[in-house]
């Protein structure tokens, strides 16, 4: 049978930065086994990996992303039509008659007559496929019912059965590759909602936190050259961290390669799994070389991760979080960080294995002192990231199927 769990642990350590803030400012934190850790959201992750741009870049794949906006309606419904020479008044009303349709109607706003903006209230995530349908819809609305007035039923009339089997046909790829793999959520009787292929953890540091603040002033040229001025034009403080952060993410592949192809997650084994593999590939590298952009210009948070190690089964997935429920320290007798952490994680997942029995393939990617869990993950050597990627690739494509180039 072919393993259907890819799991993924990293460790990556970042200097003198403020990755990912809260609504006050300061570093993101977690309280966990005794004391505070930051903390990096597994939503700020999300997004970093998704838009990277870069080499290995899940856009360079060819499979369009979602459009995730308030505007969409506005961009790719209402505007279209007033190119298309259709007349505000009508164009405003089939716009807001189909996002009610597809979007829903709150039933507060409905019972007070509101109007639909021809901004949505939240960001909605749809698909090109479903885009274009949307405006072939407005289109034909926009000859069949030129009346305003008689919009409503018209659109009941065409997004009634019919319409749900249109655009639910229209839902492979759960309607771009971001939401094929990290989900979309929807309330709408007609959109297909698509369910998250890959689980993300929030990200945290193996040992306390490390923070200070940071007094800084910015001068101002003009000023200093007065005579008898200090040339300070603004003065503040900021917040910067330190750490070594784990993460942790799943990658369910019944349901990627389900979301990808359009076909029933029982019928994976015999899809064609060639872009999941690529995905997943693309995958490892961004995940282990994109970093959070926070403050870009003053803390160059630019790091690749010291460990990669990916496991491959069909146990139920389970992170590794808890080797560092004892915070990591250092001491006079074990002054390295980096390896008291990796012993921390070699000793933890051992203690698992005798637990459980080991039930996983694992592979291992590493710099630094990497023997202090070579022999808990059961390797004689470390892969480089290519290797260890192109393998768990093979192992999604299946045995006999040739691997894409990427």
């Amino acid at each position: 049978m072919t393993q259907r769990f890819l799991q993924l642990h990293l460790l990556t350590s970042y200097p003198g930065a403020l990755l990912n803030r809260d609504d006050a400012g300061f570093a993101k934190r977690l309280p966990f086994g005794g004391t505070v850790r930051t903390r990096i959201s597994s939503q700020c992750l999300k997004r970093h990996w998704r838009t990277h741009d870069g080499e290995y870049s899940l856009k360079s794949l060819g499979v369009d992303m979602a459009v995730r906006s308030r505007l969409t309606f506005q961009r790719y419904v209402y505007e279209p039509l007033l190119e298309g020479g259709v007349p505000e008044a009508l164009a405003q009303g089939i716009t807001r008659e189909l996002m009610a349709a597809v979007l829903g109607q709150s039933p507060k706003a409905k019972a007070k007559g509101e109007e639909v903006s021809l901004q949505s209230n939240q960001i909605t995530v749809l698909g090109w496929p479903e885009l274009d349908w949307l405006l072939a819809e407005a289109r034909a609305l926009a000859a069949e019912a030129p009346d305003p007035k008689k919009l409503s039923e018209a659109v009941k009339n065409r997004l009634g059965k019919e319409g749900k089997r249109n655009i639910e046909a229209l839902a492979k790829a759960a309607s771009g590759l971001d939401a094929a793999m990290f989900g979309r959520m929807v309330t709408s009787d007609i959109l297909a909602r698509g369910d998250a292929a890959i689980h993300v953890a929030h990200a945290f540091t193996v040992h306390e936190e490390q923070a200070e603040s940071d007094y800084f002033s910015a001068v101002d040229d003009l000023l200093q050259e007065e005579e008898g001025q200090l040339g300070s034009g603004h003065i503040n403080s900021t917040e910067l961290t330190s750490g070594l952060y784990y993460t942790y993410l799943v990658v369910d592949l019944p349901l990627l390669v389900s979301n990808l192809e359009g076909c029933p997650r029982s019928d994976w084994e015999s899809a064609d799994r060639a872009l999941a593999a690529q995905v997943i590939q693309n995958l490892i590298h961004v995940v282990a070389t994109v970093s959070p952009g926070a403050k870009l210009g003053s803390t160059a948070p630019h790091a690749y991760a010291h460990l990669v190690m990916a496991e491959m089964g069909n146990a139920q997935p389970r992170t590794l979080a808890n080797a560092f429920l004892r915070d990591v320290r250092t001491s006079s007798h074990a002054p390295d960080l980096l390896e008291n952490a990796y012993r921390s994680l070699g000793q933890h997942l051992s203690e698992l294995d005798e637990m459980y029995g080991r039930r996983l393939e694992r592979k291992l990617s590493g710099i630094g002192p990497v023997e202090a869990i070579a022999h808990a993950v059961g390797i004689e050597r470390t892969l480089p990231l290519t290797e260890l990627a192109a393998w768990v690739a093979q192992e999604v494509q299946g045995a006999g199927r040739p691997l894409a180039s990427i």
